[in-house]
């Protein structure tokens, strides 16, 4: 089907695109921490766990984008998107709190597609060999008599 060289720069624009998110919220949230803090609080979220949320945006956010840890990285960050979700934009009447909401669990499932399928040829986990092969994709090439 794809040349592997198509499928591997998919995967790394994802990821890149991914990461990109989380990274900028973090910063965000680092350069503007005392109103970061109040709008937890305000939805009940207590102000001390500030420093975690930044911890997971910042860490895991840098790990997806180097294709490092990438599968327990980009599962850790839909838990993330999900609970955001939740927490943050449950009043559904509300056609901005939904879009949020929609969009948080959007993320969280291409981060789930990335924790199934990890990150590509060019994350440093295939470098370092951490990655298994995908077994089902060589088995349809197989059947569709690519291989």
């Amino acid at each position: 089907m794809w040349p592997d060289r198509v499928d591997a720069a998919a995967a790394f624009a994802g990821r890149v695109l991914l990461s990109a998110i989380f990274l900028h919220e973090a910063y965000a949230k680092l350069t503007a921490y005392a109103p970061s803090q109040s709008y937890m609080k305000a939805f009940g979220v207590p102000g001390e766990l500030l420093p975690l949320a930044i911890t997971v945006e910042l860490g895991c956010g840098l790990l997806v984008l180097l294709g490092y840890g990438t599968r327990i990285a980009a599962l850790l960050l839909a838990g993330f998107c999900v609970a955001a979700a939740i927490l943050f934009h449950a009043k559904l009447g509300d056609r901005n709190q939904l879009l949020h909401f929609e969009k948080d669990l959007a993320i969280a499932g291409g981060l789930l597609l990335l924790f199934a399928h990890g990150g590509g040829a060019w994350a440093l986990d295939a470098l370092r060999g951490r990655v298994r092969p995908n077994h089902n994709a060589a088995g349809a090439r197989r059947l569709n008599g690519q291989d």
